[in-house]
């Protein structure tokens, strides 16, 4: 059976309008005719939640507005409820399962041409600014700045948000930015680049979780946090355009705006994202404002500004759009399909929507897979679903029966694209113990709590039967992020009360004790995770730390070895190793540990300090005196 997606398509009245916009012939070079380009997404933007597109929701003003003078599609679809992945569909118009970023900290690969890359090559002027270090490209999504001049990554602090300075450093300025602090970065480099033709990103990540809009949006919505936080955002992105308007540069642009996903708010229970297929995590907004074009001196408007498009769409359709009004030739695989078939009118092909999401395997549980055409929805799951949308827009009444023809035809269009999916590539992802962090600060387990690498992935838990799990799992995180040991271990506790053997759980409240200085707790619930994992290179680590407090040195050395056989350049193990061995008369050999710590921070006080111990237990006492005045000199003169 074949399934085709939509081609690039081609109508005498769309030509003819866009021809009047100014978009008929192709370029080979830079024009001064070339008009900017903002593409605008905001995270964890449900479409139901926007004024425009919903007159029952929050104000949106702004959004409201563009809306009326662009193309508003009501049915638009991300192919992922996960940050990361959904852009990297926006910025190369793939499927995650082609360009491989389904997981945090793996590198968007350089045969992915991105928008960036397409419209520099063109004499773009780029630039890109995020709202959350989710999408840093020193870290957790790196090679998202190809094609960038400038890309505005994270600083290690960041002022400017009212908060006392514990909380700035634990997620204000770490992890996350207000939107207008994105949008002030934005207008500096605009104004610093007043020339074009320009392409800006600019990522709002405000209605991500947790919820806490600045005054007055906190206050307005203290019902309802998920819609201040997108009123405020809507605010940002106002700011926005009306600099973009009083500098000349709101009609001439192609203004974008998308959500990469939405957000679960409780339906089918899952409290947030990453989990889910339903529309709830996968319904975005999407708006173009297309540029205006001017003619000695008249400027030409769009007599479909306002339109509302009905036809079902994909972010993956966003790159081949831009390629295509501004004629330039798209990479040889799109997964996407140009939209401006129905920018004038609509269109008989069907665009099928595909799903998938892998984030359930990091708690042990089963990948989805879905798509969504023909008015239904079919997700793969261990206890597969079935939906008709249309009378069944909240995806309740699950009328999956394997027999099927409608199941039967969905499922040979999921076998038929996967057969078009390159090979999977091994997993490159380089998370740190400081990434990690960073993750759970926003909310995200990282890939240091993966739980499970079965070859046969629909053997695993539903998730469906598992996301009461989730959700505590989250609320445990996120409240010891803002400090509330007593309520995140209280969660933990909860999920283990009905799941012993959840591997993430034990590593996280282990960790949790740890830090709490509950040394008991914490070598017992970081014993029973290695003994579930044993190839756990963080859970032998903080195990060893443990029973080194306990006085357990057997032990901690046994521990503290595992993890650096399975991860060589840890700092603090071999730091901790050197020490331990030193108090186990095992001076030669903590002697080789702290020269292998040095090399990989040659920086430490506390490491040339034990060395110089080891060094006088060797009886060398020169050696020892050169090492002590090392860490003083580090300590800046202090002993």
């Amino acid at each position: 059976m074949k399934f085709r997606l939509l081609p690039f398509a081609s109508f005498g009245i769309v030509v003819l309008a866009l021809s009047a916009i100014g978009f008929a012939a192709a370029q080979k070079a830079p024009s001064t005719t070339s008009p900017d380009i903002f593409l605008i997404t905001v995270d964890t933007l449900r479409a139901d939640h926007v004024h425009c597109f919903n007159p029952a929701a929050v104000e949106t003003p702004a959004l409201d507005s563009l809306a009326r003078d662009g193309v508003r599609f009501s049915q638009a679809f991300t192919p992922s409820p996960i940050t990361n992945t959904s852009h990297a569909s926006v910025l190369t118009g793939l499927l995650p399962s082609v360009h491989g970023v389904k997981d945090f900290g793996v590198p968007l690969a350089a045969s992915h041409t991105t928008l960036a890359e397409l419209l520099k090559q063109r004499g773009y002027h780029t630039a890109a600014f995020i709202g959350a270090v989710i999408l840093d490209s020193h870290s957790l999504a790196p090679g998202f700045d190809r094609g960038f001049d400038f890309y505005d990554n994270f600083p290690v602090t960041e002022a400017g948000d009212g908060k006392d300075d514990k909380t700035r450093k634990s997620h204000w300025g770490r992890v996350e930015r207000r939107g207008m602090d994105v949008v002030s970065h934005a207008e500096t480099w605009l104004t610093k680049h007043p020339a074009g033709p320009r392409f800006l990103w600019v990522h709002l990540y405000d209605p991500h979780d947790p919820y806490e809009a600045p005054s007055p949006y906190a206050e307005k919505y203290k019902d309802h946090p998920y819609d201040g936080e997108i009123a405020y955002a809507d605010s940002a992105f106002g700011h926005l355009l009306g600099y973009l308007k009083s500098h000349a540069a709101y009609q001439h642009s192609l203004i974008i705006v998308t959500g990469d996903h939405g957000e679960g708010l409780g339906e089918h229970h899952e409290e947030t994202h990453g989990i889910f297929l339903y529309d709830a995590t996968t319904h975005v907004p999407l708006i173009f404002k297309l540029p205006s074009q001017t003619h000695a001196g008249n400027t030409t408007h769009h007599d479909f500004a306002g339109r509302d498009v009905r036809e079902q769409v994909r972010t993956l359709d966003i790159l081949p759009t831009v390629l295509d009004l501004l004629s330039i030739p798209p990479p040889k695989r799109l997964d996407g399909a140009s939209l401006r078939p129905l920018l004038t009118s609509s269109e008989d092909h069907e665009r099928a929507v595909f799903g998938e999401t892998d984030y359930p395997q990091r708690f042990g549980w089963a990948p989805l897979r879905s798509v969504r055409a023909q008015g239904f929805k079919f997700i793969e799951a261990p206890r597969p679903e079935l939906y008709e949308i249309a009378n069944d827009p909240g995806e309740l009444s699950n009328t999956y029966q394997p027999w099927n023809d409608r199941v039967q035809k969905f499922r040979d269009m999921l076998t038929e694209l996967r057969a078009s999916f390159p090979p999977a590539a091994p997993s490159s992802a380089t998370v740190g113990k400081g990434t990690i962090d960073e993750l759970r600060a926003l909310g995200y387990l990282g890939p240091e709590g993966t739980t499970t690498n079965v070859p046969e992935p629909s053997l695993l838990p539903d998730a469906k039967d598992k996301i009461e799990e989730q959700n505590l799992l989250h609320l445990a995180m996120m409240a010891n992020e803002d400090g509330r040991v007593d309520e995140a271990r209280a969660a933990f506790e909860k999920v283990l009360a009905t799941n012993p053997g959840s591997l993430t759980t034990l590593l996280q409240l282990g960790e949790l004790e740890l830090k709490a200085g509950n040394f008991v707790k914490a070598a017992a619930y970081l014993g029973r995770a290695r003994e579930m994992h044993p190839e756990d290179a963080a859970a032998a680590l903080h195990h060893g730390q443990a029973l080194e407090q306990l006085g357990e040195l057997s032990g901690a050395r046994e521990a503290l070895e595992s993890s650096l056989r399975i991860a060589p350049g840890q700092f603090p193990a071999r730091l901790l190793l050197g020490s331990v061995l030193l108090r186990l008369n095992e001076a030669k050999l903590a002697q080789d540990q702290l020269e292998a710590a040095l090399l990989l921070d040659g920086k430490s006080a506390e490491a040339w300090d034990l060395q110089a111990q080891v060094y006088a237990k060797l009886g060398d006492e020169a050696a020892s005196a050169t090492a002590s005045a090392k860490a003083t000199e580090l300590r800046g003169g202090k002993k």
